[in-house]
């Protein structure tokens, strides 16, 4: 567990932690829930990052329970509201939830009898925040406490954005007095931050990060090339983590990127024998909720969704979570993978990944969701969160503990979990840690970009560096060039991979919502003329990355990214600066700067602007906006 803030003050007198908990039904806290309660009742203030399953209500029902009054639970999940209502009742707990699922007549009386004061708890989904009778029914009441559950769904640039979070920080401003906890299961620190300014919560606010340590499960990426084999993938993990249809080893998820895919994919497991069930957006409310009941009450082993799937869903026995492609943000992977094995026992996550992903979903980006240009600094920052899921696919250090280091848990770092493909798979990277070789490999690469910057795809990026016949080589004159089989010697599928790590490294991009073609990044272009350092690891050869996955002796991998702990705390504090800067200048953090650009300058601790310049993402714009600020963070760091 990591956290943040000042130091706690003393407990309020007179509240019995243990009373309230065996009022509850349970015996004793999971760990962390103990010190989650003391610092919320003694703070007032607290920001909870844990995974879903992690025992988060208990964190706003036991302080509900001693502090009298009502607390008012803001949740998107009504499913969750309607469950945790009902569980409170039967244990003579008086509370009930407003959502669009009631009807008039009761929703009416509900709010008439939160105005006498008659509920512990009252839950409410988002929307209702704006309505005018909600808003008087909050005028007069009681609020000891706000609990805002699914807290990262304020985040206007993140993977779960809800325009109606929007309203909360005006509701906490009004309930000045109310203490306020904040949860979510997936938040990085950049979005931690912007839950904060956007609630209208003090920087010194404490956070609590915990439980994001999964070592249960078996967490893999594969690269695969055509229907076929992408088939044969998932028919392999089914049959690894459950057995066979019918066998009743437990449930599997499998995700898949479209209705339509999720259509074909559910037609064809149906036809392989397993009890399987479809759940997408564009079926009926019936069919959804049919699909939903059969999975949760095991009449269904196999269910195949798009990602409108999963919240408040928690189903103990899921054993597999297979994804047919890759989902927006490694916030959104962790947190649908995170449905497997909650029972504690074995299970496996699959993500596969093709060579038409990084494109694909480029200009689904840029596309935008309503027909309206979407705004070019949405477009990179969403970009760059994809591209940090791809670079976690690519590998390079133990699954887990990537993870855990992106969500900002440093404490829970497994130092190789053993059962990730990582860790299992012992190849020697050889040449890939050879700095000349890696920057001669990638210069040329990155040239081959650059012939056909802005006017091609990747694909012949690919003919070009490997010199095949191609007509659009021959017709627009680069067959000619020295470029033209410059890395004849390396497969056309090995270049494809180097490329894409190329993509993910941040020096080559797509443009083109249509038919995107490859470009040459400002920092790509700064890489292949030797001005900057090419920092990669090359792929290995496709033997080495299909070896099987079979247990053997564990060597800990390459952990890169590891800050030591200066490194942390000028991390902390550049964070805290970040925060600052962004409700100084009304911008979202990840606008300042990303969580991967302050990692790497909490790495480099620059002393100049050249050395700042190193660092990712910084450009001469931000370097010139906000180089010396940062400078004088890492030197007053230096000094502590």
């Amino acid at each position: 567990m990591t956290s943040r803030g000042a130091a706690q003050p003393a407990l309020p007198s007179g509240l019995d932690l243990d009373a309230g908990l065996s009022r509850l039904g349970y015996v004793a806290f999971r760990p962390g829930q103990r010190e989650a309660v003391e610092i919320l009742l003694a703070q007032g203030r607290l920001l909870l990052v844990a995974p879903t399953g992690g025992g988060k209500s208990l964190i706003y029902q036991l302080p509900a329970l001693l502090l009298g009054g009502t607390t008012l639970v803001i949740s998107p999940l009504i499913a969750l509201m309607q469950d945790q209502v009902e569980a409170l009742n039967a244990r003579g707990v008086a509370a009930t939830f407003l959502a669009s699922t009631v009807e008039s007549g009761q929703m009416r009386a509900r709010m008439a009898a939160a105005a006498r004061g008659e509920y512990r708890l009252l839950y409410v989904a988002p929307e209702r925040l704006s309505f005018p009778g909600f808003k008087s029914v909050l005028a007069g009441l009681r609020c000891p406490l706000v609990a805002v559950d699914e807290a990262h769904c304020i985040s206007e640039w993140g993977h779960d954005f809800r325009p109606e979070y929007l309203e909360i920080g005006a509701l906490l401003a009004e309930l000045s007095g109310a203490r306020v906890l904040a949860c979510t299961a997936t938040a990085t620190p950049v979005v931690r931050d912007e839950i904060l300014a956007r609630l209208g919560l003090s920087a010194d606010t404490p956070q609590l990060v915990r439980g994001f340590a999964r070592p249960n499960l078996s967490l893999r990426a594969m690269e695969v090339e055509g229907r076929r084999e992408r088939d044969g993938r998932v028919d392999a993990a089914l049959a690894e983590a459950l057995g066979g249809p019918a066998a009743g080893n437990g449930a599997a998820i499998v995700y898949a990127p479209t209705r339509r895919s999720a259509e074909e994919e559910g037609a064809r497991l149906a036809g392989l024998g397993w009890r399987a069930r479809v759940y997408h957006a564009g079926l009926s409310p019936g069919e959804r909720d049919g699909a939903q009941r059969d999975f949760l009450e095991g009449r269904a082993d196999v269910i195949v969704a798009t990602n409108a799937f999963g919240m408040g869903i928690d189903r103990a026995d899921v054993r597999a979570v297979v994804h047919l492609g890759p989902p927006s943000s490694l916030e959104a992977y962790y947190q649908e993978v995170g449905r497997a094995g909650r029972d504690g026992a074995p299970a496996l996550g699959l993500l596969l990944i093709s060579s038409r992903d990084l494109p694909l979903r480029r200009a689904l980006i840029e596309r935008g969701g309503d027909g309206a240009a979407p705004d070019p600094a949405v477009v990179e920052h969403k970009w760059g969160l994809f591209l940090e899921l791809m670079r976690w696919a690519e590998g390079g250090s133990c699954r887990h503990d990537a993870i855990l280091r992106y969500f900002g848990d440093e404490a829970e770092t497994l130092h190789g979990c053993g059962r990730c493909d990582v860790c299992r798979a012992l190849v020697d990277p050889g040449e890939a840690h050879d700095a000349d070789s890696v920057t001669l490999i990638v210069r040329k690469a990155l040239s081959g970009v650059a012939r056909v910057h802005g006017r091609f795809g990747l694909q012949t990026v690919v003919s070009l560096i490997h010199g095949d016949a191609d007509e659009r080589l021959d017709r627009s004159g680069l067959a000619s060039t020295q470029t033209f089989g410059n890395l004849r010697e390396r497969s056309s599928e090995w270049l494809t991979r180097l490329l894409r790590r190329c993509v993910t490294a941040g020096w080559v991009g797509f443009t083109g919502a249509e038919r995107p073609v490859v470009t040459l990044t400002e920092e790509g272009r700064a890489v292949m003329k030797g001005e900057h350092p090419a920092r990669l690891l090359l792929p290995a050869t496709r033997d080495a990355a299909r070896v099987a996955s079979a247990p053997r002796p564990k060597r800990r991998p390459a952990a890169s990214d590891e800050l030591d702990s200066e490194g942390q705390a000028l991390f902390e504090a550049l964070r805290a600066w970040r925060l600052g800067v962004s409700r100084d200048e009304a911008m979202a953090p990840f606008m300042v700067a990303s969580d991967r650009t302050l990692r790497d300058i909490a790495r480099l601790r620059p002393r100049t602007l050249d050395e700042l310049a190193m660092a990712y993402g910084i450009g001469r714009h931000k370097a010139e906006r906000y180089g010396l600020a940062v400078l004088r963070v890492v030197s007053e760091a230096a000094r502590a």
